[in-house]
């Protein structure tokens, strides 16, 4: 958090709970750290409805309240709007800007300037081959970026060193409400993510300390050593 400076005193901080065990251990760790941080900021947690009746908001939503976390929802037809668009065989692409686009708006709405996303560092990982082998550049989530749709808001991703391995032991400390499968499960399991992300898994099998080097890795920028002809000029 100090690192990247994800949180400074008076922030607004909006957490996207999808209902996830990410999410849901995202916003323990938040509540967590409001509690013993140096400085003061708000929370407020907000969950994407598609309007699936499989989604359990409701569960969701009655978590919340017993912990006493703020909570709100936006909903969207998800499903119509897919088929609509003609998105059905490619669902997560639309689907992932239609959510963040409503957290951005209630962000908007609420006041708040950050938004906390429950992405960890396999997640992260994954991202950047997925550019890498896309010919998308050399691109990944960062921990701490500005929201390219919504001027004064700011993604942070408190969780961008954790591995996923690490949140999975946290789990048992809680007894989680199931979010629900998602409709397209298929679709997302067949996807580039879920590729990439069994592909972290693979050479971690062959390279044990694998996210460790990882990380050191994305943390040392040496653009002069690449192929981007801009940085010719400059050495």
């Amino acid at each position: 958090m100090a690192k990247y400076e994800m949180i400074a005193a008076g922030d607004r901080i909006l957490v996207g709970l999808s209902g996830g065990k990410d999410s849901f251990a995202l916003l323990h760790a938040l509540h967590a750290l409001r509690r013993k941080a140096p400085v003061e900021f708000g929370l407020i947690a907000a969950t994407f409805d598609p309007g699936f009746p499989e989604f359990n908001l409701p569960g969701i939503a009655g978590y919340c309240r017993r912990m006493g976390w703020e909570h709100r929802m936006v909903a969207l037809p998800v499903a119509e709007i897919l088929e609509e668009k003609k998105f059905t065989a490619t669902p997560c692409v639309l689907c992932s800007r239609l959510r963040r686009g409503k957290l951005y708006g209630l962000a908007r709405e609420l006041g708040c300037n950050k938004l906390a996303l429950g992405q960890h560092f396999d997640d992260i990982a994954a991202s950047f081959l997925m550019s890498l082998c896309r010919g998308q550049g050399l691109t990944t989530m960062g921990p701490n970026v500005p929201a390219k749709s919504e001027p004064g808001v700011r993604i942070i991703r408190p969780f961008a060193l954790a591995p996923e391995s690490l949140i999975k032991s946290c789990l048992t400390q809680w007894d989680l409400p199931a979010a629900g499968k998602c409709r397209y499960e298929t679709e997302l399991k067949a996807g580039d993510r879920a590729f990439f992300r069994n592909l972290v898994d693979e050479l971690a099998e062959r390279i044990p300390n694998l996210r460790s080097q990882m990380a050191r890795s994305l943390g040392n920028l040496q653009p002069e050593y690449l192929l981007d002809p801009a940085y010719l000029k400059k050495s």
